[in-house]
């Protein structure tokens, strides 16, 4: 399984990974939204450079082993590849935004400023790159190689090597390696990263088996909505052809006593 590795230590804020990404999926000009989340990620920029505590952090999707997205999807339209990617479907999408609400590092953005708008999100480069055995765009254009492209396996060990030979520059830990059951996307950082989940902290737990009890509920649901919106549309109906039947029936009525 392919995997990014993000070493905290060496971004220098460059933001050419940005570019590097907007570039190759023609994301265009970003628009500045008033509600947006103030990480600089929107559906015109799937990776951003924030600046916290003196040092530059890259967020981007996180590539989950197994992505709470996915498991929240009803139709689909997310999946998980074996290559590690996490890929969107915009034909299945029904535009329920089930998974902005379910990622726990709130990556998934809505496409507010199209007619018909659908989610997007970082997939790896996983349709004009990975699949052609290329790194991800942003991962080729790091000048520094603060972010890495490769097999997860490999990468964590070569965190592991990093932590052990400079103890006092890292937290003893890979991000990634075991939170929500894994990510394909790893930090190594001398800095806690909780900013990058929403403020909070994440256990080894994965995400899915939180929102599968939720899920298993979705069909019932709406299948019960459905039944229950026909339902009133056929009492709506057959009210308005009452309503109707009774001036005819009144006419009738009137012209049978005047011929009498």
């Amino acid at each position: 399984m392919k995997a990014i590795l993000t070493d905290i230590t060496k971004c220098i804020g460059c933001n050419e990974c940005v570019k590097a990404c907007t570039e190759t999926n023609g994301l265009g000009e970003e628009r500045a939204y008033r509600w947006r989340a103030d990480d600089g990620l929107s559906s015109e920029r799937y990776t951003s450079v924030l600046r916290k505590k003196g040092f530059h952090v890259r967020k981007q999707c996180r590539h989950c082993l197994e992505p709470a997205c996915v498991s929240a999807c009803p139709v689909g339209a997310l999946k998980k590849t074996p290559e590690g990617a996490v890929i969107y479907d915009d034909s299945r999408c029904l535009g329920c935004r089930y998974c902005m609400m379910a990622c726990p590092f709130g990556i998934p953005r809505y496409l507010w400023s199209s007619p018909v708008p659908y989610v997007r999100k970082c997939t790896m480069c996983y349709t004009t790159r990975l699949t052609r055995g290329q790194q991800p765009a942003c991962t080729e254009a790091c000048p520094v190689e603060a972010t890495i492209f490769g097999e997860r396996d490999a990468l964590l060990s070569e965190a592991r090597r990093r932590i052990s030979d400079n103890p006092r520059l890292y937290l003893p830990k890979v991000f990634g390696e075991h939170e929500v059951g894994g990510t394909a996307v790893l930090y190594l950082s001398p800095i806690e990263l909780d900013f990058l989940s929403l403020g909070n902290r994440l256990d080894e737990r994965p995400m899915p088996e939180r929102t599968m009890l939720a899920m298993a509920v979705v069909p019932p649901v709406f299948l019960g909505m459905g039944a229950l919106m026909g339902g009133i549309y056929w009492v709506i109906e057959r009210r308005r052809r009452l309503q109707k039947e009774k001036p005819a029936e009144k006419a009738d009525n009137s012209d049978g006593s005047s011929d009498k």
